[in-house]
């Protein structure tokens, strides 16, 4: 049986798992539901069409499934969906999708959103992502697995970022970011790549170095930035996390790459 607080409200219609802990003065709409063992802390609102996953936790003045802020939704049905086992802390804020994105917005497993971090309409975020204190995210935004991204950083709407990149705080995010790319600045540039989160994963020192190598090349002067992805194909394409950045390159985006800045190649 679920656990309510005599002061939280459940609207007639929300789906309440085995184990659910609704805590003081959570709101909770007739359309929510939220799986086993979710937790909501207290002061948490959840409205829409909204799904929370397994174990997840929802911690105070968290609003979750309120329409986006985006003047051009018109009220039509649209839904945020957060998996399993994630975190969301104190005044985290999620909206659904809109038609213009697909009418969903999607959170994956073992994430951690820290104070104030935002998901904006029609965001796609991976597993094991951390949004750092009020990291924000834009609209129809990309964050694949394993992805940091740090406090006080905004992505513009459309950006990607790659899986297992690392954005440093306080940066400003134009333009997709590699895979395994660290990315900082007031307008952010490469400055090589995410070392530490290499290591994190798994990588051997003879592994990053020979990752390093092709990160260099593909950002070298060398002829166009086609023809060095073809070239890293063919040379290098054996080389762990390669193809994840150029799967990554090859996807069609409406933004462009983020890169060194002149005389930063890596």
């Amino acid at each position: 049986m679920a656990q309510r607080h005599p002061t939280a409200i459940v609207a007639d219609g929300a789906k309440l798992g085995a184990g659910v802990e609704i805590g003081p003065y959570c709101v909770i709409g007739g359309e929510v539901e939220l799986s086993d063992g979710v937790v909501l802390h207290s002061h948490v609102v959840v409205a829409g069409h909204t799904r929370i996953g397994p174990r997840t936790q929802v911690f105070p003045f968290a609003s979750l499934g309120h329409r986006p802020q985006d003047l051009k939704y018109g009220g039509e049905t649209s839904e945020l969906v957060i998996g399993a086992d994630n975190m969301i802390r104190e005044h985290v804020t999620m909206n659904p999708g809109t038609e213009g994105g697909g009418l969903l917005t999607k959170v994956g497993d073992h994430c951690l959103f820290m104070m104030g971090a935002h998901v904006a309409h029609d965001c796609t975020v991976g597993n094991r992502v951390i949004l750092a204190n009020n990291a924000t995210l834009a609209g129809h935004v990309v964050v694949e697995d394993d992805a940091i991204v740090g406090g006080l950083s905004a992505i513009h709407q459309f950006v990607r970022i790659g899986r297992g990149a690392m954005i440093g705080g306080m940066s400003g995010i134009e333009h997709d970011v590699i895979p395994y790319g660290l990315a900082m600045g007031e307008r952010a540039s490469l400055q090589g790549l995410n070392i530490v989160g290499l290591k994190r994963h798994g990588f051997e020192r003879a592994q990053i170095r020979d990752l390093n190598e092709a990160y260099n090349f593909l950002f070298s002067d060398d002829d166009t930035m086609a023809e060095r992805v073809e070239r890293l194909a063919k040379e290098r394409g054996k080389v762990k996390g390669v193809d994840d950045i150029l799967s990554f390159i090859q996807t069609g985006s409406s933004r462009a790459l983020c890169r060194p800045k002149a005389g930063n190649g890596g």
